[in-house]
């Protein structure tokens, strides 16, 4: 499966959770749900895989993305009013972190689902 096809996949497994929960939930509820949905779609997934982060190659941390889908996308999850500046930031810093090519920025917690495909601007 194709990044496209991937990302419009877990796209339509959070809506589907959004259609079900609404908004309102926290962010662990939501993480959960997901997980049975991309089970139930044939995905494989990681939640909460830890990542080191390295700062001219000394290790300065840890970070967590919320999922690691079919080792290809990384999927932060937020459950706030809108997404800000900093949450697209975050994101961006995971596709560095992790290495990856493309992820996905998801907000459960507005009225309507909000996602953004974000690309790690190094590969």
């Amino acid at each position: 499966m194709n990044l496209e096809e991937l990302t419009y996949k877990v796209i339509g497994c959070s809506m589907e959770v959004h259609n079900v929960l609404g908004n309102g939930f926290q962010e662990v509820i939501y993480q959960r749900s997901l997980a049975f949905e991309l089970a139930a779609a044939g995905l494989e997934y990681v939640r909460e895989k830890e990542q080191d982060v390295f700062y001219k190659g000394n290790k300065v941390g840890t970070r967590r993305a919320d999922f690691i889908i079919e080792n290809k996308i990384i999927l932060e999850m937020k459950a706030v009013i809108n997404l800000e500046d900093v949450h697209l930031a975050q994101a961006k810093n995971y596709l560095v972190a992790y290495d990856f090519e493309v992820g996905l920025l998801i907000n459960f917690g507005n009225n309507s689902l909000q996602y953004k495909k974000v690309y790690n601007n190094r590969k």
